[in-house]
């Protein structure tokens, strides 16, 4: 399988992404090629994400067209996971059917706790966490995942139905706050955490790791206010609750999307929905008592990626498909 060249694809709710990677004999892996697009799947009708519009199929279809074009030039095999906002949608065989007949790409919905661990394999290449005690979290658009492992074994890998994307619909209309709405937001953070039994705020652990956009996009903000710049990568850079607090009072006293654009080192893209995203992000550090988080470049795609290598290793390990 050495030198091979495979693509992941993350059908994610807020945004697709694609690598590409070449796998070296060694059994790991060289990304080659990325890209991103920005999509917000099932946020053109109601309030929940229950329906997957056909003017975003479509924008979904153009999209993933342009993925297969870029795996196609590598010669990669593909492979592409579906999260939250299809594996919720009522209709998910129709935009799977349509992805697949008129992009050429299978996807395959993945449910929530395999998404975690996924998460936790790409996490805990990016930081070398095989050896310690660590709790990850995943802020995606529609979900984030919780997950607790010690020496690489899991001991809880969970999946809450919160997200950036899910959270600004459901209690920011035209992404415009309020102290009564943030309020309501938080608590609703609390609530959904909690009702998971198997997720154990309570218990210790020796690093704490985030990754994707939410957590890379205040991560960016922190740096960028801290040095002028946000840099190439953000792997292994750490910021403490106190760091998050000032950025979080600045976006939350920013009431609409407008005010936040003003605000240094924000990333355009997620301007509106960023809000969610850290009332998520500072809940989780309270209910958790995070001292100090380290930011993830790795996640669900290259936990796809490792996932792959292994189990078409000569010495699988024991992942998850």
């Amino acid at each position: 399988m050495q030198n091979k060249y495979f693509a992941a694809i993350d059908v994610g709710t807020n945004s697709f992404h694609i690598i590409i990677v070449k796998i070296l004999e060694n059994g790991s892996f060289k990304v080659i090629d990325k890209e991103r697009e920005v999509i917000r799947l099932g946020s053109l009708n109601g309030n929940a994400l229950s329906v997957i519009s056909d003017e975003e199929i479509s924008r979904a279809v153009k999209i993933l067209s342009g993925f297969k074009k870029i795996a196609n030039f590598y010669n990669a095999e593909i492979k592409a996971i579906a999260t939250s906002a299809v594996r919720e949608a009522n209709n998910r065989s129709e935009f799977i059917k349509r992805i697949y007949d008129d992009a050429g790409i299978f996807i395959e919905v993945i449910e929530g706790n395999e998404e975690a661990k996924l998460i936790y394999l790409g996490i805990s290449k990016a930081l070398s966490l095989e050896k310690k005690k660590s709790l990850c979290i995943d802020i995606g658009g529609g979900s984030t995942e919780f997950i607790l492992a010690e020496e690489g074994k899991i001991i809880f890998a969970e999946s809450v139905k919160i997200g950036a994307v899910r959270l600004s619909k459901k209690f920011f209309d035209d992404f415009i706050l309020t102290d009564q709405s943030v309020g309501d937001c938080a608590a609703f953070v609390e609530r959904q955490i909690l009702s998971n039994s198997k997720i154990i705020t309570d218990e210790r652990f020796e690093i704490a790791a985030g990754s994707s956009g939410t957590v890379q996009s205040i991560a960016g903000m922190i740096k960028f206010n801290g040095k002028g710049s946000r840099g190439k990568s953000l792997n292994s850079f750490s910021f403490t609750q106190k760091e998050l607090r000032i950025v979080a009072n600045e976006i939350l006293n920013s009431r609409t999307t407008a005010e936040r654009l003003l605000i240094k080192g924000i990333e355009e893209k997620r301007a509106d929905i960023i809000p969610a995203g850290i009332i998520i992000l500072s809940k989780i550090f309270e209910l958790f008592n995070i001292n100090e988080l380290v930011v993830s470049d790795y996640a669900l795609r290259e936990g796809i990626v490792l996932n792959f290598i292994s189990q078409n290793s000569n010495t699988p390990k024991d992942y998850f498909f």
